[in-house]
């Protein structure tokens, strides 16, 4: 690592250089003087008294300055400038001043300082640094940095540095000033300058932001030369990408409520991802969050009467019996009691046949760990606390950290060493802090799964304007780049989403294989259906989507074995094309595979009295088509389709060439 006084001596070597040539000299003047001297915008300076001192008594008073004879503050060195510049940092710029003070890594070797616009550019050059990045408000220095390396000429024969300017990061729910985070810290609405919460390095690296994520971030926004504000839900997004491809999934349950197990089977492991084996006894630890007393109809968690099944575990069921509820003196559920469906074990269905409202996250009692978890959110509550100039200290947001000291997680973290990063299943993305101890474990949330800000500002638009369906996965990201963009830093970043991209481009070529690797399960349904590549490709592209609708493609969503199946009975002709679109959304919703599932027959199609109306609706498009306008065959298909819903597109195909050709 370098450091500026590492060259304190080089430094003062050229600052003798510049006073034995004439462009340097010893000022007497107080700071007020200097600033009644400097003159105004409009007019010029007054040169200082001791502006025509010698050589010698420049050389002398510098050299006493150097030995500590003059107390803090009653010499400068100044350059020699032009004190009718229009450019005020030249008017006889400050280069040196006396400070008695112990320095970090000098100790008291020095009783003189360079002044920061004399050390920066001396130090690029020294490091042989060709372009020296810095913000807008310095753009009026860059005179005096090159002057410094004019005319010291410290990168004679060598290239000389250049400065730039650019704006500077002002990251919204934040401030980035040093010297308003250092009194953030100073009146202790942080716990330090590492806090989570701080847009420091230290605090991103408690925090467990990874330097990925970070320098991704950076590659988003790039830089500018106009100051703006950047969203911080572009470095969240950053963050929780890199936290998708990296942080592996355990259970955890930041507000238990206790569930009796009734006929559970004996204590069992079960093998889950990872690969980890949990147990499961007698009873589990459930998050308050997934019980309701009274539920809505399409609620998909516990309430009386539902049936739920447990991640990676079997289905249960909480009675209607009131008896099946503990509540303590003020009503609040304490124990749950809910009966096991030991069939459902392995992800088999009810035996009924019936599928459960939902899957929920659960902790065994037994083997469960205690932890202290941090929630920590963003440090303001507006979005740009110094905007006004008002008091930005009133803007902390007084919630933004919230400690439970109730949680219960899988057994598997007792051994996870500091600052691991895990995704606790349904809750959020979090890191093991430093206040672990042997006898303490302390989580701190590092962000969300998903950007709860950008999704409750999407509920508060007014109805007409949230008319057209939105990609879930694309309302978290940042506007600033196209999907094709995203999806083209997301393979960059990940080898294996890479992989699957170059592989998938060789059999049905790069436009295809771009939209097929938006995700490692997309890519993997492909992969497992690419003996019939282009089938699979249109299916994934083109109906996948309708049949999600509301839903968000995860590995659970639809067999990749399935999948596979159904492409190949569409490619045999064992399940018709039209008929497959409704089954492939019951596949989406069931989860069981191709010849598992029942669909309605479709209404009979009178496809020649469709084609007959068609033809009639647009005879001058019929005229076209016959007079050599054959590109029109694909619209008076389409209108067919649109008025024999259910008709098979390649049967209308040809029946519409035949009666076109007549």
């Amino acid at each position: 690592m370098l450091f500026s006084a590492d060259y304190f001596p080089r430094m003062y070597e050229l600052a003798e250089k510049l006073v034995q040539d004439g462009k340097a000299y010893v000022c007497d003047l107080t700071n007020e003087a200097v600033r009644e001297h400097r003159g105004t915008l409009l007019e010029p300076g007054t040169p200082s008294p001791y502006r025509a001192r010698s050589v010698a008594e420049n050389l002398d008073l510098l050299h006493r300055m150097m030995a500590g004879e003059f107390p803090d503050g009653a010499r400068t060195l100044r350059a020699l400038g032009d004190m009718a510049s229009a450019n005020m940092k030249m008017r006889d710029p400050h280069l040196y001043r006396i400070r008695h003070a112990h320095h970090h890594r000098t100790g008291d070797q020095w009783c003189i300082y360079p002044m920061y616009d004399y050390a920066h550019p001396l130090e690029d050059a020294i490091e042989g640094i060709t372009h020296s990045i810095c913000t807008l408000e310095f753009e009026n220095n860059r005179e005096l940095y090159d002057w410094v390396i004019e005319h010291t000429e410290v990168s004679k024969g060598t290239v000389a540095p250049r400065q730039y300017e650019f704006a500077r990061l002002a990251l919204e729910y934040t401030v980035m000033s040093k010297r308003k985070l250092l009194e953030l810290v100073k009146q202790g609405h942080v716990s330090g300058w590492d806090d989570p919460r701080m847009p420091t390095i230290s605090g991103m690296r408690r925090r467990g932001f990874a330097a990925e994520a970070i320098r991704a971030f950076c590659d988003m926004i790039g830089v500018a030369k106009a100051n703006s504000f950047v969203d911080i839900g572009k470095l969240e997004y950053c963050v929780r990408e890199e936290l998708n491809r990296n942080a592996p999934r355990v259970l955890g349950v930041i507000d238990p409520i206790e569930v009796e197990l009734v006929d559970a089977p004996a204590a069992i492991t079960i093998d889950a991802p990872g690969p980890r084996t949990l147990a499961i006894g007698a009873r589990v630890y459930v998050d308050r969050d997934d019980w309701r007393d009274e539920a809505p109809d399409d609620y998909q968690r516990l309430a009386p009467g539902r049936t739920v099944r447990l991640r990676y575990a079997y289905c249960i069921t909480v009675g209607t019996d009131p008896a099946d509820v503990t509540r303590d003196a003020s009503g609040k559920v304490t124990k749950l009691r809910a009966t096991v469906h030991p069939e459902t074990l392995g992800g088999k269905n009810l035996a009924s046949g019936a599928r459960p409202a939902g899957v929920i996250h659960w902790v065994d009692v037994a083997t469960a760990i205690d932890a202290e978890v941090r929630i920590y959110d963003r440090l303001f509550k507006s979005a740009r606390p110094e905007e006004g100039g008002g008091d930005f200290f009133a803007q902390i947001d007084p919630g933004s950290l919230q400690i439970v000291t109730t949680a219960k997680l899988e057994a598997s973290l007792a051994t996870a060493a500091v600052g691991a990063r895990f995704q606790l299943e349904r809750v959020g993305y979090f890191i093991v802090d430093a206040d672990t101890t042997p006898t303490r474990r302390v989580l701190a949330r590092i962000v969300t799964l998903r950007d709860s800000y950008h999704a409750h500002a999407a509920v508060e638009v007014e109805p007409a304007v949230v008319e057209k369906k939105q990609n879930k996965k694309a309302a978290t990201r940042p506007k600033s780049k196209s999907p094709q963009e995203y999806r083209a830093e997301a393979r960059v970043r990940d080898s294996e989403l890479a992989a699957a991209y170059d592989h998938i481009a060789a059999l049905v070529g790069p436009d295809h294989a771009d939209l097929l690797t938006d995700s490692l399960t997309l890519a993997s349904l492909f992969r497992a259906a690419e003996a019939h590549a282009e089938l699979a490709a249109k299916w994934l592209i083109n109906e996948l989507p309708r049949a999600l609708g509301e839903r968000e493609l995860e590995p659970t969503t639809l067999s990749a074995d399935h999948f596979a199946a159904f492409v190949d009975a569409v490619a045999r002709q064992t399940l018709h094309a039209t008929a497959a679109k409704a089954v492939l959304a019951a596949m989406v919703a069931t989860g069981k595979p191709h010849d598992q599932v029942a669909v309605a027959p479709a209404a009979p199609v009178d496809l020649d009295a469709a084609i007959a109306s068609v033809i009639t609706a647009h005879a001058d498009k019929v005229a076209q088509y016959r007079g050599g306008k054959t590109g029109l065959l694909g619209f008076l298909v389409g209108q067919v389709m649109k008025a024999a819903p259910g008709a098979d597109a390649a049967a209308v195909n040809a029946a519409m060439r035949d009666r076109l050709a007549t």
